[in-house]
């Protein structure tokens, strides 16, 4: 077997994939946004790298969403504001047909925004003391924001929100965490819901790198917190965001 005709194999990605999802479940993540970029790493195309990131996404919020509920760390009066906007948000961006070159470049810069998050902007120490109507409207633009690019490309959003909640000053770390893995549940299965109209794909193909998501990230959660800290492990594999980037530049400037 020639070394392209490894990375095509679905056991090898899936094989990835487990290491990545033990990894970030290790240390509490999802990684929504890292499964993205490696699915752009190894060439898969613009319909199916939305559709495959998220069924991943429903797949690893449905574990933390449900340890989270039942560790009473949910408050759905928090999530609620973002969800009025970003549930009819990813539906819609889910719904839109993009051209090829018009949604990679909707993935590079979602993917240099995640970029920066992981490197530039490392703290959640800033606060914003705002009126309660203004973090209405700040939960409702940014809710409406998210929801359009997990629809347009999969990333789930809660990279974006849970420090942004925290900044807000609307809930504890844990509470933000809670937020965002049902943040994340509900707009995949809002946006998933959209695609399924418009694109048809065989996941057949795609069962093991399901499973190994869902045993990766189970076997990461029960093994508990590993030697790394959350932040560490989300800019170690932020790597394969950057690798990505570089790659989806070649894609939408082939020139260079």
């Amino acid at each position: 077997m020639t070394f392209s005709q490894l990375v095509a194999s679905s056991w090898f990605v899936a094989a990835l994939f487990f290491v990545i999802a033990y990894a970030y479940s290790s240390v509490g993540l999802g990684g929504g946004s890292t499964y993205t970029a490696l699915l752009a790493v190894l060439g898969f195309n613009n319909l199916t790298i939305p559709m495959v990131s998220l069924v991943l996404n429903l797949v690893v919020s449905s574990v933390g969403s449900f340890n989270f509920i039942r560790n009473r760390h949910a408050r759905f009066s928090l999530v609620l504001p973002f969800l009025l906007s970003s549930i009819p948000m990813a539906y819609l961006g889910g719904s839109l047909q993009m051209p090829r070159e018009l949604f990679y470049w909707v993935l590079l810069l979602s993917l240099m925004v995640v970029a920066l998050r992981l490197y530039v902007w490392k703290s959640t120490s800033l606060r914003l003391n705002l009126t309660a109507g203004w973090r209405l409207a700040v939960s409702l633009v940014v809710g409406a924001v998210l929801g359009l690019l997990s629809g347009i490309v999969g990333i789930g959003g809660g990279i974006y929100l849970v420090p942004l909640i925290i900044i807000l000053g609307l809930g504890t770390i844990k509470e933000a965490a809670a937020c965002g893995a049902i943040f994340i549940w509900l707009n995949s299965v809002s946006g998933l819901a959209a695609r399924l109209q418009y694109n048809a794909i065989d996941f057949s193909d795609y069962i093991p790198i399901v499973f190994a998501v869902l045993l990766g990230g189970a076997l990461g959660s029960f093994m508990g917190a590993g030697r790394y800290s959350s932040q560490t492990m989300e800019r170690v594999l932020g790597v394969v965001i950057m690798v990505a980037i570089v790659l989806l530049f070649g894609k939408v400037l082939p020139g260079l």
